[in-house]
């Protein structure tokens, strides 16, 4: 078995000499480590895995993210371990054992396979922003990419020399190329399988350079444009323009009709916002986004075909849920959110297939 393990690392302490200690024990000859622009307070690691001979040290003289580091590792095994059966990626922390890392790289030398190791989360003693993160990414992989990932977040991750060069190219430089990577995997038909390995979680993962909300929103920003294409791009970001307009338009008819009932006033500044916004929305979709060449007249009245029929799906499902379900005021508007983002999903489809086709 000859297997290179690739170990980005950003700021390190001792824990990241441990875990090469535990591979030089178990027996590993080739141990790449990526310097991402640490610090000059935390070169001192870097500095004591320098002389040990199974270690090689590649620098960024900035940090330029995890996806960087990884593929800057992938690259100079192209170009100097052309004989390898793969590589393996692996954690600076200390969370991934010696023992897991040595199954994972056999099963992917004797099978050719990707080999993701895969945490179990229901254990006690994971942090509750890593159980929920994880479970709530595996479920969209599920349900809308058809990827069926039990740890999407995993850094243990065993590769096929053949794969390197497919996910060199594969793109994202941060943590969001680890969702890239495993959503290439159907796109570029790479055979995948799972090994469960121990779930560790050293200090409540304090170590970790993951930042819950930035890096949780690149990751989606990945699926949706997975999911969507360029073109669904370009309608998020015509229906966010439209939302703002909706309520921007809400709020001055609202100031505007301050002298009548409120009941007649919402009414009237709730249908004139969202009647003024579809139009805008109507218009942006037919030029800018799908560049619709069909006549005005038919792809209107389909759009609003549409515009008419996810309105009262929205109101029927929600009322469903919630009686079904007897939800409270929040849980509903939970709902909402939930089912309204599935019939944005569906939206886009028909428009593009139907409203707007060429």
């Amino acid at each position: 078995m000859k297997v290179s393990v690739i170990i980005p690392s950003l700021n390190p302490d001792n824990k990241l000499i441990a875990v090469v200690d535990a591979l030089v024990s178990d027996g590993f000859e080739d141990i790449i480590i990526i310097n991402d622009g640490s610090d000059k307070e935390h070169m001192a690691p870097f500095d004591s895995l320098a002389a040990y001979r199974e270690c090689t040290i590649l620098n960024h003289e900035v940090n330029k993210g995890k996806g960087r580091g990884l593929k800057t590792a992938f690259e100079f095994c192209l170009k100097n371990r052309p004989d390898i059966d793969g590589v393996v990626t692996v954690d600076g922390d200390n969370q991934h054992r010696v023992n897991d890392i040595r199954n994972c790289s056999r099963i992917m030398a004797d099978t050719g396979n990707v080999v993701l190791g895969v945490r179990n989360f229901k254990k006690d003693g994971v942090p509750l922003r890593s159980r929920f993160g994880n479970t709530m990414t595996s479920g969209v992989f599920k349900i809308l990419c058809g990827l069926n990932i039990s740890d999407t977040q995993t850094g243990l991750r065993a590769i096929p020399y053949k794969y390197l060069d497919t996910l060199d190219k594969v793109e994202g430089e941060r943590f969001e190329y680890e969702t890239n990577m495993l959503l290439s995997f159907k796109k570029y038909n790479i055979s995948f399988q799972e090994e469960s390995i121990e779930t560790v979680y050293i200090d409540d993962n304090a170590s970790s350079h993951f930042n819950p909300i930035k890096d949780s929103l690149k990751i989606y920003k990945v699926i949706f444009k997975y999911l969507l294409g360029s073109t669904g791009m370009k309608y998020v970001g015509s229906s966010v323009a439209s939302w703002v307009i909706d309520n921007l338009l809400f709020n001055i008819l609202e100031f505007i009709l301050i002298g009548l009932t409120v009941s007649l006033r919402i009414f009237l500044s709730t249908a004139a916002a969202r009647i003024l916004s579809s139009v805008f929305n109507f218009t942006l979709n037919r030029k800018a986004v799908f560049k619709s060449e069909s006549g005005l007249k038919q792809t209107a009245i389909r759009y609003y075909i549409l515009w008419f029929c996810q309105l009262i799906c929205s109101y029927v499902l929600v009322y469903a849920a919630t009686k079904l379900f007897t939800l409270s005021v929040i849980l509903s508007g939970v709902a909402k959110i939930i089912i309204d983002l599935g019939l944005f999903l569906v939206s886009y489809q028909i428009q593009k297939r139907w409203v707007f086709k060429k």
